[in-house]
C-alpha cells in the first residue's frame, strides 16, 4: 500500500487565490479526522475516501474513488475501510463538529429526517416505511441528522439510523448487516436524545437551541420533556392537529381536549397577533408576518424516563398566522422567551440551511452512493460525507475571510 502515500488527483481549485494555506490543506484537516486510527493504512485509505466523495464527478462508487484518485482499481481495499475496518464513527464525528464550531459561527442544532431511497431489503434498516419529510411512503432507510447550523450554512456532525420493527424480528437481516444487538426499533425521540447527548457529554459541544420538524409525529411531548430535562431551548414545528387541553375562559387551566389549531382559533379571539419585521442576512430582503403567541398544555401520555413531570419553563405556541389568511401557515412550540420574537422567527428559518446541506451531500458529495449493507459501513460513510461538505465550509469560511482582510 506504499502508492497511497502520494495521492495524484487534485482537489477543485479553491475559490479566491488568496486563501490562506490552511483552506487548501486536506491532508492536514484529514490529519485531524483520522489522526487517531491506530493503523497507517486506515488514515490513508480515510484521505482516499475523502479526496474521491470530495473530487470525482457524478457517483461515487469505490471502483471510481480508486480509480480517479490512485490512478488504479482497489476496490476490495477500500470497501474493506468502509465496510468492515473497526475504526468507530463517532469520535470522528466529534472531531468533526469541534472543526465547525471553530469554522463558522453555530446558532442552533436542526434536526432532520434523511431517506434514502433503496430498490432491495437487504440494506441495513431497509422497510417500506412512511416518510414524513416526503410524506409518502418509501422502500428505504430512515436517518436522523442532526446538524450545526448558523448564517453561515449548516453541517451534519451527527447521524442515527432508524430501524422499523422488522429488523427487530428478522435474525437473519441482523447477523448479515451485522447490526448490533443493541439496536432495536424505538422512537424517535429516543435517537434525538441520544444523539444530543453524546455532542454534550461526550464531544463538550456547548449548548445551543435545537430546531426539528415533527409534525409526522403525533405526539412532540417525550422529545420536549427530554430537551427540558437537558435544559435546551428548541423551537419545534409541530402538526396542526397536535393534541392539546384547550383553556376555560381566559384561564389557561386544564379543559377539554382539543388541537393546536383549535387552541390557536381559539386564542385569536382574544389575543392579539404580533407583527414582526425581520431582515435576511443570506438573501438581504425583508420579511413581514404576523404571529400569535399563547401558552399550551399537550395532552401527553408518556415522558421519557427521568424527565420531569412539569416543564421547567412554560411552553408557548407561537403560530405564523399572516394577516388575511383563514388560519396559520405553521405552528411551532418552543421554551424560549417570546418577547425576543423575531430572534425566533430568525431561529427557526435556519433549519433552511440544514436541508440545503443534506441536499448538497446527496448532489455533490456522495451521501446516498454507499455501496454495503453493513451498520457499520453505513455510519461509515455517512460520516465521511459529513467530512467531506466539513472540508467545503472550511475552505468557504476561509475564502471569505481572506476576502475580508485588508491587503496592503
Amino acid at each position: 500500500m506504499s502508492d497511497l502515500a502520494t495521492i495524484a488527483l487534485p482537489l477543485p481549485s479553491v475559490r479566491t487565490p488568496g486563501a490562506p494555506p490552511g483552506a487548501r490543506d486536506l491532508p492536514a484537516y484529514c490529519g485531524e479526522l483520522f489522526g487517531q486510527f491506530t493503523r497507517a493504512d486506515q488514515r490513508r485509505w480515510g484521505e482516499v475516501y475523502l479526496r474521491g466523495l470530495l473530487a470525482v464527478p457524478g457517483r461515487k462508487t469505490p471502483a471510481r474513488i480508486t480509480e480517479q484518485v490512485l490512478g488504479r482499481r482497489a476496490v476490495q481495499q477500500i470497501q474493506q475501510f468502509v465496510n468492515q475496518s473497526p475504526w468507530a464513527s463517532a469520535p470522528v464525528r466529534g472531531r468533526l463538529a469541534g472543526q465547525m464550531v471553530r469554522a463558522f459561527r453555530a446558532e442552533a442544532w436542526s434536526v432532520d429526517e434523511v431517506v434514502f431511497a433503496k430498490n432491495g431489503d437487504r440494506s441495513v434498516g431497509v422497510a417500506r416505511q412512511y416518510a414524513a419529510s416526503q410524506e409518502r411512503t418509501v422502500n428505504c432507510q430512515l436517518a436522523l441528522a442532526t446538524s450545526l447550523v448558523g448564517h453561515a450554512g449548516g453541517v451534519p456532525v451527527n447521524w442515527r439510523l432508524v430501524l422499523p420493527t422488522r429488523w427487530d424480528r428478522d435474525e437473519g437481516l441482523r447477523g448479515q448487516a451485522h447490526l448490533p444487538e443493541q439496536e432495536r426499533c424505538r422512537p424517535r425521540w429516543s435517537y434525538v436524545l441520544e444523539a444530543l447527548d453524546e455532542m454534550l457529554d461526550e464531544w463538550s459541544l456547548e449548548p445551543l437551541p435545537v430546531l426539528a420538524d415533527w409534525r409526522g409525529d403525533g405526539d412532540p411531548d417525550p422529545l420536549l420533556r427530554g430537551l427540558e430535562a437537558r435544559g435546551l431551548g428548541y423551537v419545534v414545528q409541530a402538526s396542526p392537529h397536535t393534541p392539546v387541553l384547550l383553556p376555560r375562559g381566559r384561564a389557561a387551566v386544564r379543559g377539554a381536549g382539543g388541537t393546536l389549531a383549535e387552541l390557536a382559533a381559539h386564542a385569536v379571539r382574544q389575543t392579539e397577533r404580533t407583527s414582526v419585521t425581520w431582515h435576511d442576512p443570506v438573501t438581504e430582503r425583508m420579511w413581514h408576518s404576523e404571529f400569535l403567541t399563547v401558552p399550551v398544555l399537550l395532552r401527553a401520555e408518556r415522558s421519557p424516563e427521568g424527565c420531569p413531570a412539569t416543564a421547567p419553563r412554560p411552553r408557548m405556541l407561537l403560530a405564523d398566522w399572516p394577516y388575511g389568511r383563514p388560519q396559520p401557515r405553521a405552528y411551532w412550540l418552543t421554551n424560549l422567551p417570546v418577547r425576543r420574537l423575531a430572534e425566533i422567527v430568525l431561529l427557526a428559518r435556519l433549519r433552511r440551511f440544514a436541508g440545503e446541506a443534506l441536499g448538497r451531500m446527496h448532489d455533490e458529495f456522495g451521501l446516498g452512493d454507499f455501496e454495503g449493507r453493513s451498520f457499520r459501513g453505513w455510519h461509515h460513510h455517512v460520516t465521511l460525507a459529513s467530512a467531506a461538505l466539513g472540508f467545503d465550509m472550511v475552505r468557504q469560511q476561509a475564502d471569505e475571510r481572506a476576502l475580508s482582510t485588508p491587503h496592503a
